[in-house]
């Protein structure tokens, strides 16, 4: 097993959105926020090589949105995930498996394209599956008041006609093994059967922690994002992961802290707290 980290860009959101009830004046010393009070994240995946497959870990953004919503999200930077593919010597089409950690715009948008007539939407990753669960599957398509803006049928409804969508069984709230290679946690703070991998590498465990943990920043219990669906599901969910990850040592990856991609955490008498951050290539390559 290979697994290199992509970035697929940058954009912008609301630090207040970002962090909830908590203060600004708290949240501003690890993401300071601009003149329209927006901090700037990351949108990470990882790319798997292991055998035959070579699993993508959510796809960004993608570019297929209109002017007018792209505007709303500041896009910067240099990054993409077809230069950073091209980097290491890949192109879409070698792709074998698209696993989505849910399916909110920002982390599966790039999983869509419009056909070269620009009159329809098919799938980026022409020879790959794509991996959801029906629990989150029937949430994201059939979406609450509060989500619709992020669940965005293009980026959804094409997966599933394309015949390329397969499902994820969630048996428990951890099942080992549940994708080749990756045991995964399934949590329902921020949105419903949120999926968060777990992968054995070089002898460290890596979780790659999507919405559950943004950023170095959400470490502390009470910073939980404003667009979290049931934050009090979100406080629990993080105290049981953060005990165990500061107690086994996880190397937790971060998919939208623009600066961190990777940290371990401490016990302290506060409970978990940042111990080390570290770029995915100095543990990992």
């Amino acid at each position: 097993m290979k697994i290199h980290s992509i970035n697929t860009g940058f954009f912008k959101l609301d630090g207040g959105a970002m962090f909830g009830v908590v203060p600004k004046t708290l949240w501003e010393r690890t993401n300071p926020a601009d003149k329209n009070n927006l901090c700037t994240w990351a949108m990470r995946s990882l790319l798997i090589e292991d055998g035959n497959r070579l699993t993508l870990i959510d796809t960004g953004i993608g570019n297929k949105q209109s002017e007018k919503f792209f505007s709303h999200y500041y896009l910067h930077g240099n990054d993409s995930l077809d230069g950073n593919l091209k980097k290491l010597g890949f192109h879409r089409e070698d792709i074998t498996d698209v696993f989505l950690t849910h399916l909110h715009f920002d982390h599966c948008g790039g999983a869509i394209e419009y056909n070269a007539q620009t009159d329809r939407f098919e799938p980026a990753f022409k020879n790959a599956s794509f991996w959801s669960n029906e629990k989150h599957w029937k949430w994201a398509t059939e979406p609450n008041a509060r989500e619709k803006a992020s669940f965005l049928s293009e980026n959804i409804l094409p997966i599933e006609k394309s015949g390329q969508l397969k499902m994820i069984n969630r048996t428990s709230d951890f099942v080992e093994d549940a994708y080749p290679g990756i045991d995964l946690l399934f949590v329902d703070g921020h949105t419903d059967s949120m999926m968060i991998p777990h992968i054995n590498y070089k002898g460290k465990k890596i979780v790659f922690m999507a919405d559950l943990l943004p950023s170095v920043g959400h470490i502390p219990l009470p910073f939980v994002m404003g667009y979290d669906t049931r934050p009090l599901i979100t406080l629990e969910e993080k105290r049981l992961f953060l005990d165990k990850a500061a107690n086994e040592n996880y190397y937790l990856y971060f998919q939208h802290d623009s600066v961190n991609e990777l940290c371990t955490l401490k016990m302290t008498e506060k409970g978990p707290r940042l111990n080390q951050t570290f770029r995915f290539s100095e543990i990992f390559n």
